[in-house]
């Protein structure tokens, strides 16, 4: 199974608190109330009057039924997560409540089938000063917000004096009709794979597991599985707008979900409020083109942490590459049973990148490996895999492949990796960048469902202002997303923020950025056009 860099922020963060040295606490065993989460219809399909769509060729959305717009929802105590939410999700406090929308499946049939959505919610501490909902979306895609707001809850104590603190479960994703796509057994073989082949047999056997993945994906979540990309989510965004009862919308998203906040303000600019986008997913890039940034910024910051420890970014590069190519002809052995292979070591080293507060692990990590022990890099791996101790992983990954897939177009081929793709981005990146190369024909092999487009409507003309934050030295949403989001939302309405720093997301690490972020949701403040933070 190949598996693209997740551009997770907060709920990432969460995993690796747990991931120093010890294996991940497993997660929640409990049945959510989100569940069943896909309904048939109970009346025939209603004729409206037509919306606007950026997907292409696609009928367009009828406007939604008063069932839906109007519902009520039944707020009540959280149970604990399954485990679909990944190995850091735990039972919400009392603080808590959690609810479950119901949402068209398909909005161009919005009295047809129905999706659950499953929402979690803190209301506003100072209800005299009340503003009104925000809503989170910390990433991903395939990141479940109902499982991470409460454990980041405490990050966002000044904005939750005014609003409620709201998020969800985007469609497709843990308690909202996850996609399941295959068992532990068979991912923990896909995991072993060479997810880097050299030759024709690791080629071979890597496009094999990488179409039967999809497939596996049509045979359980059939249902659903054309139904998960952004345009549809951001959609649901706009329902959970009016039926908690906010005229506009105020909105706090992280790496992917910055491009489910522009996908919503392209939707629906008259309806933003206050909206923020922290680690910026680049608008303009395409398929190729995404995972390109990936491996520029996770060499970027790979060559930043080596400088940081007195290395140069030449030595410390070939000092990994070294250790890679070790590990593709003899996997190291663990405390753990389990060996280290060459792509369990890229998926550890990744993990420590996203946070410099987190380079430690990595020093460490790779000193052991270089010493013949590669149980460090093999729990962080794990932990970035939403491994569990008992060996069960969450279904976050299948969540991210369909939602991404289900949005791109521009696929390629094994042939056109090696003639293409592979020389330009080792180039880029020699420790990252065969690994993303590879995975431009891993990831959608054979996809079951067809790709909306090649790259995501953004422009939000007429919309109010729109703060876009990014990080210079983020390593998973490279700066320049943040610059090009900015300039594709339109003049007047993206407001950029520039963040001189390390790591994946600047909001809660940055006190600058903190303040400002602050000022713009609570007291409307907008910041002037490319402040900088140091």
């Amino acid at each position: 199974m190949t598996m693209r860099v997740r551009a997770g922020a907060l709920a990432l963060a969460a995993v690796l608190l747990g991931a120093t040295a010890v294996a991940c606490d497993s997660g929640g065993n409990g049945t959510s109330s989100a569940a069943p989460s896909v309904s048939p219809s109970t009346s025939p399909t209603a004729p409206g009057a037509r919306g606007t769509s950026s997907t292409p060729n696609t009928p367009e959305p009828a406007t939604l039924p008063a069932a839906l717009t109007g519902q009520k929802l039944s707020w009540e105590a959280c149970e604990a997560p399954t485990k679909a939410s990944g190995s850091y999700a735990r039972t919400p406090g009392k603080q808590w409540r959690c609810a479950v929308l119901t949402a068209p499946l398909d909005y161009t049939e919005p009295a047809g089938d129905t999706i659950g959505i499953a929402l979690i919610r803190a209301t506003a501490r100072d209800k005299d000063k009340r503003i009104g909902s925000l809503l989170f979306n910390f990433g991903g895609p395939g990141g479940s917000g109902v499982a991470s707001l409460p454990g980041a809850a405490e990050g966002f104590k000044t904005l939750h004096s005014r609003y409620d603190l709201v998020s969800f479960d985007p469609r497709g994703v843990a308690e909202s009709a996850a996609v399941i796509c295959r068992g532990d057994k068979e991912t923990e073989s896909s995991l072993r794979l060479d997810f880097t082949p050299d030759t024709p047999a690791e080629e071979k056997a890597y496009l094999t597991d990488s179409t039967a993945f999809g497939a596996g994906c049509a045979e359980r979540s059939g249902q659903v599985l054309p139904h998960v990309g952004t345009d549809n989510a951001a959609r649901d965004m706009d329902l959970i707008r009016q039926v908690l009862g906010d005229d506009k919308l105020h909105y706090l998203g992280f790496s992917y979900g910055t491009e489910l906040g522009g996908v919503y303000a392209h939707l629906f600019p008259s309806r933003v409020g206050r909206l923020v986008l922290d680690a910026v997913v680049d608008p303009a890039a395409d398929y190729a083109g995404h995972s390109r940034n990936q491996a520029l910024g996770f060499q970027r910051a790979l060559e930043n942490y080596f400088k940081s420890r007195g290395v140069s970014a030449k030595d410390g590069t070939a000092r990994v590459v070294k250790l890679l190519d070790e590990l593709d002809r003899l996997p190291l052995p663990t405390d753990e049973g389990r060996e280290l292979t060459e792509s369990l070591a890229l998926t550890g080293i990744i993990l420590p990148l996203y946070s410099e507060d987190n380079w430690p692990l990595l020093t460490d990590a790779l000193k052991e490996a270089e010493n013949g022990d590669g149980t460090r890099l093999l729990l962080m791996a794990e932990s970035y895999n939403n491994r569990d101790e008992n060996g069960h992983y969450s279904t976050q990954n299948h969540s991210q492949r369909a939602i991404s897939c289900a949005d791109t177009q521009g696929r390629a081929t094994a042939a056109e990796v090696r003639s293409r793709h592979l020389a330009e981005f080792t180039k880029v990146s020699p420790v990252f960048g065969p690994y993303l190369a590879w995975d431009l024909a891993g990831w959608c092999a054979n996809w079951p469902v067809p790709g909306a487009s090649e790259t995501p409507e953004v422009g939000a003309a007429g919309a109010a202002p729109i703060l876009v934050v990014g990080t210079t030295g983020d390593p998973a949403t490279p700066y320049e997303g943040a610059k090009k989001m900015a300039d594709e939302l339109g003049a007047g309405v993206g407001v950029l923020l520039t963040n001189k720093g390390e790591g994946h997301g600047a909001y809660g690490n940055s006190g600058c950025v903190t303040q400002t972020v602050d000022a713009y949701l609570l007291d409307g403040k907008v910041p002037a056009n490319g402040k900088t933070c140091s």
